[in-house]
């Protein structure tokens, strides 16, 4: 018989009273409290990962991936403008880059190198849909020059900025193509985004979720992610004084909340992998990193167009580096449509190089 798929009570408790904890923190403000909200954060991001499986199951891929990436990146969205238009000028002015930049290295490197050395260990080699992967690096790489390493060299505006009509044009240009990678992933070629392996027996998979406990994990994954994101949020502080206490600097700290923002989607990624299911992982690693930018950078230039708030764009030297080797690395380690456990190492190595040059500068 085939196993069903239930709504686990935990999955809903532990949002709620995540939210309820959220909105006492004025009355508890004190690093115990903290503690045990960050105990409610892990919590609601397990959950998330178990709501967003249910509903991935439910229709199929690659819709269900796509939920998830979309559902984080627009409450990711929500959370940049939010800062911006409530923080000064010259502490938010890079707020969109660092955090796109963090979350593009943490996908490339750290979800991804993870995923491929897992799923290596445990099945030695992992096969995926070349077509798709290599659809969805092609608009990676377009949308990550135009956004992050084009403005370093642009001379109408100031260092590592665009002008207001060079932003706008721009900002069109990446929706465009990510709006075309998204019909080219569900519509028009859906089948280069589904795993080439099928399994034989179906008596051993779950039978699908019902619609009304789909509707369900619907709203608790939206739950789980704005408790999340505004969690992040109000736990920054304290992260922050952390991390300068122990002598790190303080870009370490939006290092620690875009991995806490990504957890989710990192984690199912993870399970996917290690169920040797690797098209699944990468269509949600990569199609979380298109979403991250390709709709972050469109919302945030429409903030700074109509507000008139500068926003800075370009990456230093360094930072430029390690992102074309994580995408060279990448490329590379993916044009056979098939991956083995070096690749996934020498991922691993590019992202804790990162971290490492983030806390030793």
């Amino acid at each position: 018989m085939r196993k069903q798929i239930f709504t686990l009570l935990w999955t809903i408790v532990i949002p709620l009273l995540a939210w309820i904890g959220y909105f006492f923190i004025p009355l508890f403000d004190s690093y115990i409290y903290s503690l045990f909200l960050s105990t409610l954060l892990a919590g609601s991001v397990l959950a998330a990962v178990h709501h967003a499986e249910v509903i991935a199951f439910r229709v199929g891929e690659p819709f269900g991936t796509l939920l998830l990436a979309l559902a984080i990146t627009i409450i990711e969205v929500a959370l940049i403008v939010s800062l911006m238009l409530t923080g000064g000028e010259l502490e938010t002015r890079a707020l969109a880059r660092d955090t796109v930049l963090s979350s593009v290295m943490i996908i490339l490197t750290g979800i991804i190198g993870l995923c491929i050395l897992v799923g290596a260990a445990r099945y030695k080699e992992q096969a995926f849909e070349l077509q798709g992967v290599s659809a969805a690096l092609v608009t990676l790489t377009t949308i990550l020059v135009f956004s992050l390493i084009l403005p370093n060299y642009t001379l109408s505006a100031g260092v590592s900025e665009y002008s207001t009509i060079q932003l706008g044009f721009v900002a069109v240009l990446c929706v465009v193509l990510y709006i075309t990678f998204i019909m080219i992933q569900a519509i028009r070629h859906r089948p280069y985004f589904l795993s080439p392996e099928t399994t034989k027996d179906e008596d051993i998979l779950p039978e699908k979720p019902t619609a009304r406990t789909t509707f369900i994990s619907a709203v608790i994954l939206l739950l789980c992610l704005g408790v999340v994101v505004l969690l992040a949020k109000s736990l920054a502080p304290h992260i922050e004084e952390t991390v300068l206490k122990a002598g790190a600097p303080k870009s370490l700290v939006g290092v620690i909340i875009a991995a806490i923002v990504l957890l989710p989607e990192g984690l199912a990624a993870f399970r996917a992998a290690n169920k040797n299911r690797l098209q699944t992982s990468l269509n949600l690693a990569l199609g979380s990193a298109l979403a991250s930018i390709g709709l972050t950078i469109p919302a945030v230039a429409a903030v700074s167009i109509i507000t008139g708030v500068h926003i800075t764009l370009g990456i230093d030297m360094k930072a430029m580096v390690l992102l074309l080797l994580a995408q060279f690395t990448i490329v590379v380690s993916l044009a056979t449509g098939r991956t083995n456990i070096l690749q996934g190492i020498v991922l691993l190595a590019i992202f804790l190089l990162y971290i490492f040059l983030i806390v030793v500068p």
